[in-house]
């Protein structure tokens, strides 16, 4: 079999697993949401940057003494329903990338990434892939068992905070702006300020 180099060799229309992913050796960045290839969005730029740097020293004070851990992309997040146990490479239909996750179980982390869902994600918007954070992957963190989902806003500045109710489904918690101090549902003694964050 001929090594996969570019997104061009693959078929738009097949659904690809996980293991099919981790044969493939081109550089564009992908993800894979149930099976179908999502390129990725060029690399962030500075300001995306600076607000994952900034999320990443709050979350790293916070953390390092604590039994969670963060992780920023690249890392392997590997999303199947919440209904189902561990599954094997072959049988995994969706990984992606988030900006920051956090991972309370450690027994789901591997050599590769993540095989679970993390507790925790944080996506941070950048031009082209709105659509992909507010409509693909809020259903896949939903179905995934993702328990708190927050998408970050940088142009305006705001955090959209989603919690996982009783019949797990997101409803909306919060909505925060950039003076604010946000609040995780999982980790309430945190105070993430949003000064800080969005600072340049």
């Amino acid at each position: 079999m001929a090594n996969i180099t570019q997104l061009s060799q693959l078929d738009s229309n097949k659904i690809y697993s996980y293991a099919d992913y981790l044969t493939w050796q081109f550089e564009e960045a992908v993800e894979l949401i149930k099976g179908k290839i999502m390129p990725m969005s060029p690399a962030p730029n500075v300001g995306h940057q600076r607000i994952a740097r900034n999320f990443g020293g709050i979350f790293y004070n916070y953390f390092r003494h604590k039994p969670c851990q963060f992780f920023f992309a690249p890392f392997d997040v590997r999303l199947y329903d919440r209904k189902k146990s561990i599954l094997a490479s072959q049988d995994i239909h969706s990984v992606v990338q988030p900006d920051l996750c956090v991972i309370c179980s450690l027994d789901i982390l591997d050599l590769q990434g993540c095989n679970g869902a993390p507790d925790w994600i944080v996506e941070i918007l950048s031009k082209g892939n709105s659509k992909r954070e507010l409509r693909i992957k809020y259903e896949l963190y939903q179905e995934s068992g993702v328990q708190e989902y927050w998408i970050v806003y940088p142009n305006d500045q705001a955090v959209h905070q989603f919690v996982l109710d009783e019949a797990g489904r997101y409803q909306l918690k919060a909505m925060y702006t950039d003076n604010d101090i946000a609040t995780p549902h999982l980790f309430p003694d945190l105070a993430v300020d949003l000064t800080e964050v969005f600072e340049a």
